[in-house]
């Protein structure tokens, strides 16, 4: 690794379990990933924190490996935030610029972005990022950047993420228990958007969807923007614990099942599901597991139909979507997408990173990838020092300035 390198840290902190990446920007501006690791999670109930102990000695524990490997301590990281309250909405705001011949400025377009948002979004969510669409400069209309740009009447459409208040506080409180400074939070499904879309896709418009264990996430681009994100709260743990249920069985062996036999295709084999627990061998008819997966599944993807319908884009996307996290590894999950989407679909996994990046080459690293390129490209890359971790997951300390650092710069 160059020693000159700037660095970021993505964090993706889910349900069941966590992720970092560290990612270095060379001097020939490319990407590498040069630390990661993953490891279980506790104290989350459908991407949120049920309890601050559990997710901080898990981030804790996998940050040690990934600063071993990486030869640097990490401090500060872009952390991806979940749950079904994450959401986006549209906004506009307007303000005067005075002569026809002002030029505007940065200060304008903070004033036109508070102007958009400012008693649009309740008092009990939390800003997590104002995504300009259009601007409109007196009677010319879509234009992008109007830095520069002269006029009088300024008007800004923007997509406005936010998530309800004591969601990103908790999230907040976790990062300082593990000693981790957030530098901004990202829902996960944008951070996975990052690393696996092109701008093509992004252009056309295409749907990115984030399969995890607990919840289901969508976010659809267009003209190059973000226009919608949605999160469903079920996912492919539910699967699992439907298996248990159904089979009277544990969930790691309903987990085994899930993994080894079940398929997106379904086929029509009558063959018995055979399974060895210890010295017992344990038989489930293959149609019974299979109606159990295949019910669940459908309606995974029936929300998620019905998020894109939400967004007025079910059948207008000409990319098609895109399936990432852990839950995208189900074989041939895919081909079953398809039918209930009624669109093209494909799993998708971060590529075309230098360093270590062929080990995580994998659709539930999506997330974690894209933070790290945000925090490498957005937040001010820099080295690292070289420490060792000193462990602190779990002892929530004072609390400092780290709610103004995550929240006044959105």
């Amino acid at each position: 690794m160059d020693e000159s390198a700037g660095f970021g840290v993505g964090i993706d902190v889910g349900t069941e379990n966590v992720r970092a990446v560290v990612m270095s920007l060379n001097k020939d501006g490319s990407l590498a990933v040069v630390g990661y690791n993953e490891g279980k999670n506790a104290g989350m109930r459908k991407g949120t924190v049920a309890n601050l102990t559990g997710p901080a000695e898990a981030i804790d524990r996998m940050l040690g490996e990934v600063e071993r490997m990486s030869g640097y301590q990490v401090t500060k990281a872009y952390v991806s935030i979940n749950g079904a309250n994450v959401m986006s909405a549209k906004a506009d705001g307007m303000i005067a610029l005075g002569g026809i011949d002002h030029e505007i400025t940065y200060d304008d377009m903070e004033r036109v972005e508070n102007a958009a948002v400012v008693g649009r979004v309740p008092a009990n969510r939390t800003i997590l990022d104002v995504l300009p669409l259009s601007y409109t400069l007196d009677e010319q209309d879509g234009i992008k950047d109007p830095i520069g740009m002269t006029g009088s009447r300024l008007v800004m459409n923007a997509s406005v993420i936010s998530v309800l208040a004591p969601t990103a506080a908790n999230l907040a409180k976790v990062a300082e228990c593990a000693k981790i400074d957030v530098q901004k939070m990202v829902p996960s499904v944008v951070a996975a958007a990052r690393a696996v879309l092109s701008e093509k896709q992004m252009e056309n418009g295409v749907a990115v969807v984030d399969l995890g264990s607990a919840t289901t996430s969508v976010a659809v681009f267009e003209e190059g923007d973000l226009q919608y994100v949605g999160v469903i709260p079920i996912g492919a743990n539910n699967i699992t614990n439907d298996l248990a249920i159904m089979l009277q069985i544990d969930t790691d062996t309903a987990e085994d099942i899930k993994r080894r036999f079940v398929t997106g295709s379904f086929d029509d084999s009558d063959k018995d599901i055979i399974v060895r627990k210890g010295r017992e061998e344990l038989t489930f008819p293959r149609e019974e597991v299979y109606q159990v997966a295949q019910d669940r599944l459908k309606e995974i993807f029936l929300g998620v139909k019905n998020e894109l319908k939400t967004a007025h884009y079910d059948h207008r996307l000409p990319e098609g979507i895109v399936l990432v996290g852990g839950g995208a590894k189900m074989r041939e999950i895919s081909a079953f997408a398809k039918e209930v989407l009624e669109a093209s679909v494909r799993v998708a996994m971060p590529k075309g990173f230098g360093g270590v990046a062929d080990a995580i080459e994998k659709p539930e690293y999506a997330a974690a990838v894209g933070l790290a390129m945000m925090a490498t490209l957005e937040g001010g890359a820099a080295p690292a020092k070289k420490q060792k971790r000193k462990s602190g997951g779990g002892k929530q300390g004072k609390s400092g300035g780290i709610f103004a650092k995550i929240f006044g710069g959105f």
